[in-house]
């Protein structure tokens, strides 16, 4: 550039002293002279000729910053088109070097040489993704050139293939991976999919078609996830979602893939809800094992705590009836929900009593040993009937009691006026707690009661005002939003007398209020 400014003004000089010789020459022969406008002509022409050859270098020497600055918009013309570098000049790196070779002070030239070192980044990056290494690796070398930094381009030279057989094994990942994929083999073994696209993704974390095909097959993933939770199928659902977020805890999908199993989750809680108050204890137990399967859930955990106590309650009342093999499968259910809780622990001791009871009664004794057996039982019958013990604890109730000294005399005149002194007892016991609303109390002595005389004629218009009163709490309760024992009373009600009439409209009420 210095020696075209030489030049220019060299040849500018030797204008001007010719001209001024031939104004002179011109002014001493005269304006007239043909001569003269020869000479004129031929100066005008010469100087045109001087001009349409040092044009630009005598614009760069006399208006230098309007070179620059085109220098800048050419280059940053290439930069937008992605032309970096070209050995003709015409990349943008080499038009913002000249830039600021005219102007080493101009502060935006270097700025435009730090954008291209990005650009090249950016440019390594998209052919490392797309598989084209060299194109990778001179887009590289060029932001070392540029300076760009060295935190942004070690990684992308570390994930270039060491060598051919490094690339070629990339290859073959990639490939078997799309196999995988094409058959539908997705995670089903180290030779699926997915872990094969991983094995790529390690090796080039950018690779473009190694994170489209994951994308694409954990996508179809998450939409199997969907279809078991619709489906019910809970454990499949999580077990599906919890390989997802394995490989990408980012997904696009898998929040709305999380949010179906949690809905199904609850529809799952709820059902067993149902099943709770209609007395199928198994199924409920089951729906509120398989939410608490997934993770820890409160509605779920009281809902499996109220089917335990309502599982020890039918053993005690099983037992009570000496129904040993339904008392024991129901023992057994409940211990399979908390075999170290302390109400499976009672229901099981209620249990053995039971059983032991049965056989003091039916074990053969002599006379003398009858006697002293039978005394031994009025007097116990008559310490339950005290204590208002009819039908429970069993194998000590009063009842109990008195079928064992039945079974041991039954024409002796002492266990006959047992029997007409407790028949008044129950159904004073029965009065008693049902006007005190203890409709739990009222139900086992007017089960004694039915248990002493099985014809007696009393016991149909009491059932049905058991029944009522029952059906009157519970409609109570359900008016407080209590649903949960509102089904309870129900399913009392029913069965202690289902033809009661206002069974009917209050079942309707309890379905309509139960989610």
């Amino acid at each position: 550039m210095e020696n075209w400014r030489q030049r220019c003004g060299q040849a500018l000089e030797t204008l001007g002293e010719r001209l001024r010789l031939y104004l002179r020459w011109w002014v001493a022969r005269g304006w007239n002279s043909p001569r003269a406008w020869r000479w004129i002509a031929l100066g005008v022409a010469l100087l045109a000729v001087v001009l349409a050859i040092f044009r630009q270098p005598l614009a760069d020497t006399m208006w230098p910053e309007t070179r620059v600055q085109q220098l800048l918009d050419d280059g940053r013309k290439a930069l937008q088109q992605g032309r970096l570098s070209a050995q003709d000049g015409s990349g943008a790196r080499e038009l913002f070097e000249a830039a600021a070779a005219l102007d080493p002070d101009r502060s935006d030239a270097q700025q435009a040489l730090a954008l291209t070192g990005q650009a090249a980044l950016n440019q390594a990056r998209a052919h490392l993704a797309a598989g084209d290494y060299p194109a990778a690796t001179a887009a590289l070398e060029l932001a070392r050139q540029l300076q760009a930094p060295a935190a942004e381009i070690d990684p992308l030279a570390a994930a270039l293939p060491r060598d051919a057989h490094e690339r070629d094994s990339v290859e073959q990942l990639l490939h078997q991976a799309e196999a995988a994929q094409a058959e539908g083999r997705l995670d089903e073994g180290a030779d699926s999919a997915l872990p094969l696209y991983q094995r790529v993704l390690a090796v080039q974390p950018d690779r473009m078609h190694a994170l489209e095909g994951r994308d694409e097959a954990l996508s179809d993933l998450l939409a199997k996830a969907t279809r078991n939770a619709s489906s019910g199928d809970l454990a499949a659902a999580a077990a599906l979602l919890k390989r997802v977020e394995s490989y990408d805890p980012g997904h696009a999908n898998l929040p709305s893939a999380k949010a179906a199993l949690n809905g199904a989750l609850e529809r799952r809680s709820r059902q067993a809800e149902r099943d709770l108050t209609r007395g199928q204890l198994k199924k409920a137990a089951e729906g509120f094992q398989q939410v608490l399967a997934l993770g820890e859930d409160a509605v779920a955990r009281q809902g499996l705590q109220r089917v335990l106590l309502l599982q020890t309650q039918e053993v005690a009342r099983l037992a009570g009836d000496f129904h040993f093999e339904q008392a024991e499968q129901a023992l057994a259910q409940a211990r399979a929900l908390a075999p170290d809780s302390a109400e499976v622990g009672a229901a099981a001791r209620t249990l053995q009593r039971a059983r032991a009871a049965q056989r003091s009664m039916e074990a053969p004794l002599p006379a003398a040993g009858r006697e002293r057996r039978l005394k031994e039982l009025l007097a116990q019958l008559d310490v339950a009937e005290a204590r208002e013990q009819w039908l429970l604890p069993p194998g000590n109730s009063a009842y109990d009691r008195f079928k064992a000294a039945q079974a041991l005399a039954p024409q002796d005149p002492r266990v006959k006026r047992a029997a007409a002194r407790i028949l008044p007892a129950a159904r004073t016991c029965f009065e008693d707690n049902l006007r005190g609303n203890r409709l739990r109390a009222a139900r086992t002595c007017l089960d004694a009661w039915q248990a002493l005389a099985p014809t007696d004629a009393g016991q149909a218009p009491a059932r049905r005002r058991l029944a009522q009163r029952w059906i009157a709490v519970g409609s109570e309760r359900l008016g407080a939003g209590d649903t949960v024992f509102a089904a309870q009373a129900l399913a009392q009600a029913q069965e202690i007398d289902g033809t009661t009439p206002e069974i009917r409209d209050f079942a309707e009420r309890v379905r309509t209020a139960v989610p």
